[in-house]
């Protein structure tokens, strides 16, 4: 199995991928797709099924040509400077990760009941191509740049199926993602895979009013290898035994909450289009307040609030919550950052201009605690004359005890 891990120190693909043989019916790939009726995605279908509500992938690029997808790409650009344009040439050493990201949350399938057809096959997409230790300019800045971009063109959702491996993120993201929060955009992002080196979640995955997906294997038991974990977890999905569609035409066997994530972006797409009046805080309550009990005390740093249920969460009554993913992003940026910021100073009437006078000296203040411990001048000036005093003074003290005693031991005549 090949390891889509990338050599790049800053960001990360979270998934493990295995090329699919040419399916022996045509239906045999959507056959794969065992979460459409275990998470009640075909049932929210009869509902919406994500239509008017764009997806933006930040991630290698999305091959547009395959017949999975053909429809569903409605703009893109590329940030890391050696893609195309349009975000649609897949670019870097795991160059298939974006079309298969792209195909679980939004693609079309093909034919009658043919190929990989997403959570939401009605939802457009937005490519936006990275360069995962490529490119012109630093994985940081792509991200940045990336985000804003998704928001600028549209995106009511944003995947991210990726992980810094780190806790921290830059300053940079601090804007771009309180950027998108602002403009009422839901972020959706990958929790990692200890298969893959990441213990425990990283960033985006830490920021504060992000969507974190865990994974789950066929039965809804926590995966070890496709998964992490971590308490900004918000809900679980499906992150083994997956198929996605692949550059070219084919198809890829994958795993890891790379492809967790896109299910659920999807499914937050659903929800969108069911519910075009709720604020992105309000979308995201949908889903963590609907999602099915993984049998533990939620929320849980392994499964979030659960198992992610798209019917649920597109039709069950949900009190509405005040809360706000940008708000959140503030009172942590205002917390962490702002030991880092420089006071602005107070302005001051301006003065005639005259010369300076010259300093008085001052006689140092006395400390009202007094010297903790003695200066070496101190030592040198007063310790050792002091002590030659003292020692003569006990000896002369001693002398006399010694001498009055004898006196007064002598008989008298």
């Amino acid at each position: 199995m090949r390891r889509l891990v990338s050599a790049a120190a800053v960001l990360a693909l979270v998934a493990s991928v295995t090329l699919v043989a040419a399916p022996a019916s045509a239906d045999s790939i959507r056959d794969r797709e065992y979460w459409l009726t275990q998470y009640g995605i075909t049932t929210a279908w009869n509902t919406t099924k994500g239509a008017g509500v764009t997806i933006a992938i930040i991630d290698t690029g999305v091959d547009g040509t395959h017949q999975d997808l053909a429809g569903a790409i409605s703009g893109g650009t590329d940030v890391s400077g050696v893609g195309a344009a349009n975000g649609q040439r897949p670019i870097g050493e795991s160059s298939e990760h974006g079309t298969m990201v792209a195909s679980l949350a939004a693609g079309r399938g093909h034919g009658s009941g043919a190929g990989v057809i997403g959570s939401a096959p009605a939802a457009k997409i937005l490519a936006i191509s990275i360069g995962f230790g490529a490119g012109t300019r630093s994985s940081d800045d792509q991200i940045a740049d990336a985000v804003v971009w998704a928001v600028d063109h549209g995106a009511d959702v944003i995947n991210m199926s990726l992980t810094r491996n780190s806790l921290e993120w830059p300053e940079s993201w601090d804007t771009a993602f309180l950027y998108a929060f602002e403009h009422d955009v839901v972020v959706v992002a990958a929790a990692g895979n200890r298969g893959s080196g990441t213990t425990e979640v990283g960033a985006p995955a830490t920021i504060p009013g992000v969507l974190v997906v865990g994974g789950v294997d066929r039965n809804g038991s926590a995966s070890f290898d496709a998964s992490s974990q971590g308490i900004t977890i918000s809900v679980s999905a499906p992150s083994e035994d997956l198929v996605g569609a692949a550059p070219g035409g084919g198809y890829y066997s994958w795993a890891g909450t790379s492809g967790a994530t896109p299910i659920v972006a999807g499914i937050v797409a659903l929800v969108r289009a069911a519910h075009p009046e709720l604020d992105a805080a309000n979308v995201i309550n949908r889903i963590t307040a609907t999602a099915k009990s993984p049998g533990v005390a939620v929320p849980s740093p392994i499964y979030g609030y659960g198992l992610v249920d798209a019917a649920a969460a597109v039709t069950a009554n949900v009190p509405s919550v005040t809360s706000s993913p940008a708000q959140e992003l503030k009172d942590w940026i205002h917390l962490h950052r702002r030991a880092a910021a420089t006071p602005t100073p107070t302005p001051t009437e301006l003065a005639p201009a005259t010369p300076s006078p010259t300093p008085v000296p001052q006689a140092s203040t006395a400390n009202p605690l007094g010297t903790l411990l003695p200066t070496v001048a101190q030592l040198r000036d007063v310790g050792i004359p002091l002590l030659v005093f003292v020692v003569f003074l006990t000896l002369l003290v001693t002398w006399l005890v010694s001498f009055i005693r004898r006196v007064k031991g002598s008989p008298h005549t």
